[in-house]
């Protein structure tokens, strides 16, 4: 019920509101927080405020005379979701820290070059190698890395918008959520790891080169998959706080230990591509566990992490209608490059190998508009979640102006190296003669992939993954994967055709992005960020169970509230036909559901292996 003491102004600023269970007595109104929403600590029922409503709801009157500030909101384990703030408030707020952004990039790149090493090892092994493992590496990227990069792109718009609205402990429990939902993932992933060379061969591939590549991709890099999910949840943990430095350190950490191992297995021990896909484990895994023991060694997560919980296992769905979207905002570009790889394949060994280089190249270059990107989402979502409009507006600008000068240096710097830079992947004189006719074309082309990779970490720092997956969708898959396969084969131009193709697409989606960032209302945008965050922990997060309950206490409420509030209706859901579920069957229902979710994982997994015994590969 609402506390005795609330201000009388409260009834006019709720317009067909709805209050759920157990309103928290500490909270009263106050103009110190103009339009702002305070909710209660985790382990407190929540407030839900429908979607109309304008609220100044704040702490208690004590706090609200010292002026509400951000120490008051990390001491208390309150949550600020948009909003007004007032003079004492907003000085304690955090200033613009954008240099960090080379270190974002630098990350990113280290990150990257893991499996960039284990290729160029494979790749001075000979041209049939080198094949195997571009194609090998596509296989796992496309049924794995991607799809886990993706998913965690949810924690891209949920941790740094939770961050930025001071409710820290929230923060641990949505990093909780990534990991359970992140790992289950794996399995489905495992099953078509395993069948790797079935896959390979169903696409028309070389027979040896897919017998290769079956035999190097699931032995070492499909076992790293945990490990590189895990990585991804970390990282995007650590930079909702606008920490980085760990992730620069143990990415360095990682790759010394991958060149000594790549050269330890390939020279020493003779293992060929297999000894280099261990390596590559081996690295992922240590890269993660460093990072951890970090963390750990710092107490970074003393603020953020309260311990597992399980709310953990709550609001899968709402995780999942943001991480889908960004999955496939991310790795429908990623696919298309993949589905390139595959395409030479089919036409010889020198145009399969040139796409290989310059997919490495390529790659190794977006990690600077990637890292800006991740910035842009970070710093965006921060603001977002604290309601500063301008921050959010400056974060968007200062990104989209560093990734265009980052852009053009190494633009220009592959352009100038077009005729050498093929020989660090391979000595073949045809693929580096092939790979630096296909950099003329590539040069430009980073510079509009740089614009869209930026625009789009803004649009997963204000939400709107949605907008930016159908954007890739048309562009890829109904613009540049048609017209650079009918230069590719019709027109007989090969790889060089693709990447026409290619250019075409990415120059169309980069002026659209560019003219929808600009074009923004970020005053709407905080406002929406609020509202989502506001419904993502509802009483939508049991599935409907806690809606049933609260329905009734409504109703309950309303009576009692009826004499304070007689001009304002507070609407409640329908009342059920039935008695609202206690809570112990409730969180019972709810893990039934988690580990039947479980078990319909491991069983894909099965699935995948009976596959493989049936086919006669095992």
């Amino acid at each position: 019920m609402v506390p005795s003491h609330a201000h009388p102004s409260v009834g006019k600023n709720i317009s067909r509101s709805y209050y759920l269970v157990l309103a928290v007595p500490q909270l009263c109104v106050s103009d110190a927080c103009r339009g702002a929403v305070l909710l209660p600590r985790e382990n407190e029922v929540w407030r839900v405020i429908s979607a109309t409503a304008s609220l100044s709801l704040v702490v208690s009157p004590g706090e609200e005379q010292a002026g509400w500030t951000s120490h008051v909101s990390r001491r208390r384990g309150l949550c600020c979701l948009g909003g007004e703030f007032s003079p004492d408030a907003q000085k304690c707020r955090k200033p613009l820290r954008f240099f960090y952004f080379p270190l974002f990039f630098v990350a990113q790149l280290l990150g990257f070059l893991i499996s960039v090493v284990s290729s160029i090892f494979c790749g001075h092994l000979g041209k049939a190698e080198l094949d195997a493992v571009t194609l090998a590496v596509s296989v796992i990227n496309v049924t794995g890395i991607s799809i886990g990069s993706g998913l965690a792109s949810a924690c891209d718009t949920l941790m740094s918008q939770t961050y930025g609205g001071k409710n820290l402990k929230q923060v641990g429990t949505i990093l909780q959520r990534g990991i359970l939902i992140l790992l289950l993932c794996c399995f489905p992933c495992w099953a078509l790891f395993i069948n790797t060379e079935q896959i390979l061969l169903l696409i028309r591939q070389d027979p040896e080169v897919s017998r290769s590549g079956g035999r190097s991709g699931p032995s070492g890099s499909g076992i790293c998959l945990g490990a590189a999910f895990l990585y991804q949840l970390q990282t995007r943990y650590l930079l909702s706080q606008e920490i980085i430095l760990p992730q620069v350190l143990t990415g360095i950490a990682a790759n010394i230990l991958n060149v000594a191992m790549n050269a330890f297995f390939l020279y020493a021990l003779k293992l060929g591509m297999v000894g280099s896909a261990w390596a590559n484990t081996v690295s992922q895994y240590t890269q993660a566990i460093l990072l951890f023991l970090y963390v750990w060694w710092k107490k970074i997560h003393v603020e953020t992490w309260g311990g597992w919980t399980r709310n953990c296992l709550l609001d899968w769905g709402f995780f999942i209608r943001l991480a889908v979207p960004g999955m496939l905002m991310m790795c429908i570009e990623w696919w298309t490059f993949e589905i390139g790889s595959f395409l030479a394949g089919l036409l010889n060994v020198v145009e399969l190998g040139a796409q290989s280089v310059i997919y490495e190249l390529s790659s190794a270059a977006y990690m600077v508009p990637l890292g800006f990107s991740v910035a842009a989402s970070v710093r965006v979502g921060n603001a977002l979640g604290s309601g500063d409009v301008l921050q959010a507006k400056t974060s968007c600008i200062t990104a989209l102006l560093c990734a265009g000068v980052f852009a053009v240096v190494v633009a220009t710097l592959l352009g100038a190296l077009k005729d050498v830079v093929g020989y660090i992947f391979t000595s073949d004189k045809e693929i580096v003669i092939l790979v630096s006719k296909v950099m003329i074309i590539f040069a430009p082309f980073h510079l509009f992939d740089a614009a869209a990779a930026t625009c789009g970490g803004v649009l997963r720092g204000t939400g709107k993954q949605k907008l930016g997956a159908i954007a890739n969708a048309i562009g890829y898959y109904a613009i540049g994967l048609p017209i650079g396969i009918s230069l590719m084969f019709a027109a007989k131009m090969g790889v060089l055709g693709l990447w026409v193709g290619m250019i075409v697409c990415i120059s169309l989606q980069a002026l659209s992005f560019l003219a929808f960032v600009m074009r923004m209302d970020w005053k709407k945008a905080s406002e929406e960020v609020r509202l989502v965050l506001l419904s993502s922990n509802s009483s939508k997060v049991l599935g409907g169970f806690l809606s049933q309950y609260s329905a009734t206490a409504l109703r309950e409420e309303a009576k009692v509230k009826e004499d304070l509030h007689p001009d304002h209706e507070l609407i409640a859901q329908e009342e059920p036909a039935v008695a609202p579920a206690p809570p112990d069957v409730v969180w019972r229902a709810l893990i039934i559901r988690r580990v039947l979710a479980a078990a319909a994982a491991i069983a894909v997994l099965l699935v995948g292996i009976l596959v493989r015994i049936l086919t006669g590969k095992g």
